[in-house]
Formats: structure tokens, C-alpha cells, sequence
């Protein structure tokens, strides 16, 4: 059982939750879920710690684990963690599908700006690449990443098809858990309106992040153009914290 089980285990919750699969809007007591998947009650605590701070989830004393029913009412398309940062576990959308389409993937010189961004020396390389993402094979979404050669020194294409974060964690070992996140909204242009099917008139959403492992290190930098109907995104305040 590795270090990180309760990820996984929090991710089944959070589909189990969006398929309306708890009676009641309410949770299994930790023991019966830690007994169901298998797991100690500290990576089952950790879960439900997560599923608590993410606002999934809330604790009424004396009377059991709860489902916020705000988390359901909102759908966001966007559902950052603190486990995993990736667009591929961040998504969720009940009922669609989700697709990754690799348009171009290069290894360049860092240029100044991502140098800057990701603490790198003047020489150093990095991938640049650029996916489009797909809901039912409807397009929404334009990725720019760029990657330090230096810590996955063996990505290839067919990796970027995927989710990138669930490669790093899967094969080596690292993971993806603090990110800065720059939210606008600006008018689309040629290729947005190409890509993403776009009018002249219609708008984009704009998010610009720098994402970090869990040891601090700067991974990558990016920038998602957004389909404006897709551009949703809720957040949990925890003023008692």
C-alpha cells in the first residue's frame, strides 16, 4: 500500500458522491469505510480530512459525516485538491467524457519569462507543448505547459495524452500539490476561435498557473484557454483555519 492511498480512496468518494450512491446525503463512519476499502483508519482520516477542507463534506457532531449539498448544486467544472492538481482528477462533469488531443510537444531553450517561473539556469531545457482538451469530443479547453527536462528527463509524447500528474505520481514518484492560479477573462483570438469553435463576439476564460511538488519545486508552468460556457469555478473559504 503506498504513501498515498487516500488519494485514491478520496477520489472514489467524490464519484460516489456525484452518483448519488449515500442514502440520506450522508457518509459511512470512517471504521465501515476504512473496512470497505481496505485501508488504515489514518488513510482513511486523511480522506475524509481532505473531502472536510475541500468543502465536500461536512462533520455534524454527534451525528455522522455529511455531503455539502452546495458541492452538488454547483457542478463546477473545476475541482482543484490539495492531492492532486490535474486537470484529468480536477474535472468532473457527470455524464461526459473526457479526451486529451496532443497538438504539438517540442524541446526548446527555457525562454526568460519560464526561466524565471520554474528557477531555472540561463541553458536549461524544457517541453513545451500544446494539448486540447475534450468533453464528448466537444472542445473546451487550450492547454500551453512547459516542463523542466531535468525532472522528467524521459517524458514522451504519448505520456501528455493522459494526465501528466497521474504519470509523475504513478511512475515517479512525485507529486503535484500547490499551485498559483491567475483567473481572467479576455477576448478570444484566431485560434481560440479555431480550436475552441468560437464566434468573433465570444469571450475566453484565462488561467495561468505555476504548479509545484510537494517538496516546493517549481514543475510547470501553463496557461488554459477556456471555452467561456465551461468557465465556472467555485472555491471553499474555512475561516476557522
Amino acid at each position: 500500500m503506498t504513501d498515498f492511498v487516500y488519494r485514491t480512496v478520496m477520489r472514489d468518494i467524490k464519484q460516489n458522491i456525484l452518483e448519488n450512491k449515500y442514502d440520506g446525503m450522508r457518509l459511512p463512519d470512517e471504521r465501515s469505510l476504512a473496512d470497505h476499502y481496505q485501508v488504515s483508519r489514518s488513510s482513511m482520516k486523511r480522506a475524509m480530512e481532505l473531502l472536510s477542507q475541500q468543502g465536500i463534506v461536512f462533520k455534524k457532531r454527534g451525528s455522522g459525516t455529511f455531503i455539502n449539498p452546495l458541492y452538488l448544486k454547483n457542478q463546477s467544472l473545476f475541482r482543484y485538491d490539495g492531492s492532486n492538481l490535474g486537470l484529468t482528477d480536477s474535472l468532473k462533469v457527470p455524464g461526459k467524457t473526457q479526451g486529451i488531443k496532443l497538438i504539438d510537444f517540442n524541446v526548446i531553450p527555457a525562454p526568460k519569462a519560464i526561466t524565471q517561473d520554474l528557477f531555472l539556469e540561463p541553458n536549461d531545457f524544457v517541453y513545451e507543448f500544446h494539448r486540447l482538451r475534450l468533453l464528448n469530443e466537444q472542445p473546451f479547453l487550450l492547454e500551453t505547459g512547459y516542463l523542466p527536462i531535468k525532472i522528467v528527463p524521459e517524458l514522451k509524447p504519448e505520456h501528455l495524452k493522459k494526465s501528466l500528474f497521474n504519470y509523475l505520481e504513478d511512475k515517479q514518484n512525485k507529486v503535484v500539490t500547490k499551485a498559483f492560479l491567475n483567473i481572467t477573462v479576455a477576448p478570444s483570438n484566431e485560434n481560440d476561435q479555431k480550436c475552441l469553435q468560437l464566434k468573433k463576439t465570444e469571450p475566453v476564460g484565462v488561467i495561468e498557473g505555476i504548479f509545484f511538488l510537494d517538496d516546493g519545486t517549481p514543475f510547470e508552468v501553463s496557461t488554459m484557454r477556456i471555452h467561456y460556457q465551461y468557465m465556472r469555478f467555485n472555491t471553499f473559504v474555512n475561516l476557522n483555519q
